[in-house]
């Protein structure tokens, strides 16, 4: 008898044994989720074994609340009232990287050219088509040496001064749910934010993640979604800025939605879309705006100076075609379509 109960422990320890290395070795899924932030679609792919939608959505209502301009309780919103407050992390990051960024490009990025795109009608607020008095004015009161962070506090040079975080912040929320992920040990994941992404690890095929890169054909609704070339990438943040999209005519004329805040009016370069790679997703999102804003030669000069991103830009030719221009780090991450 005892030697029957013997047998029988033994074989449930082998089977329990054998259960825990099939568990063990099991391939856990990839979730997906998909849902409107920002006035733009997210989704997010991440090999896992638990729906994490409700953490991630309860994260970006919290980032939302602090950086969101549309957002009247908003952290920013209340810094542009000159509300006095201690500013809270979200915004706090995204304020020093910012200020970094706009000396790194000379002013090229710059987190005060709120009342200018306000004024081209391509802001948080409705402006009229301003005039030549009007961006002088408003050019006085821009310009990123004129705020400055103080224990949690921004201070300004002159009241009026406005922040926008809209050319880095959609960037910054892909590496906050990227960080969220971190902190659940997922090791695989894919995060995209309205074409912004940060990706980790391999895709569910086990290969690198593929981005693809749009042609920048004048389509205002989006409906085309012809690629111009992939990239196979992993580990990294990857932003494009383009003005084939957010744009409107005035006696004739395209004025785009990319500011340059050095000189108060849209850019007129022909620069029609900027991708970057960097090793976070704000960066890359800051650093594709501000190369919208220099033109081919300054961003190409900018790039080869920074080894530590790479850059693809697709440009308009003398007679209207599309051509392009890539670092040599590129090279690695292109694919074909």
């Amino acid at each position: 008898m005892k030697t029957k109960k013997s047998f029988l422990w033994l074989a449930f320890l082998i089977l329990a044994t054998i259960w825990i290395l099939v568990r063990h070795n099991q391939q856990v899924g990839y979730y997906s989720v998909k849902g409107l932030v920002f006035g733009t679609v997210y989704k997010i792919t991440y090999q896992h074994d638990g729906d994490l939608k409700p953490e991630i959505e309860a994260e970006l209502k919290r980032f939302d609340q602090s950086l969101s301009p549309f957002n009247d309780s908003s952290v920013i919103s209340r810094v542009n009232r000159n509300e006095e407050l201690v500013t809270d992390s979200f915004f706090q990051k995204c304020f020093h990287r910012s200020m970094e960024i706009s000396r790194e490009t000379k002013g090229a990025f710059d987190i005060t050219v709120a009342p200018l795109a306000n004024a081209w009608g391509f802001g948080f607020k409705k402006g009229a088509f301003p005039d030549s008095l009007m961006i002088d004015s408003l050019l006085q009161i821009t310009g990123y040496e004129k705020v400055k962070m103080d224990n949690g506090k921004v201070i300004k040079q002159d009241p009026r001064t406005m922040l926008s975080c809209s050319a880095v912040a959609k960037g910054y929320s892909v590496d906050v749910i990227a960080q969220l992920l971190d902190r659940k040990g997922i090791k695989n994941y894919m995060v995209d934010i309205g074409g912004e992404v940060v990706v980790k690890g391999k895709n569910p095929s086990k290969g690198l993640w593929r981005i693809g890169i749009n042609k920048p054909i004048d389509d205002s609704l989006a409906v085309n979604q012809d690629l111009q070339t992939i990239l196979e990438i992993t580990d990294l943040g990857l932003a494009t800025s383009g003005n084939y999209r957010n744009y409107y005519y005035k006696d004739g004329k395209k004025y785009a939605h990319t500011i340059d805040p050095r000189t108060g009016y849209p850019v007129q370069h022909n620069i029609l879309s900027s991708t970057v790679i960097a090793k976070d997703c704000m960066t890359a999102d800051a650093l594709a705006t501000a190369f919208m804003v220099m033109g081919l030669e300054e961003a190409e000069a900018f790039c080869k100076a920074d080894t530590t991103i790479d850059a693809y830009f697709i440009y308009s030719g003398e007679n209207g075609e599309f051509k392009t221009y890539y670092t040599e780090g590129m090279k690695k991450y292109i694919t074909t379509p």
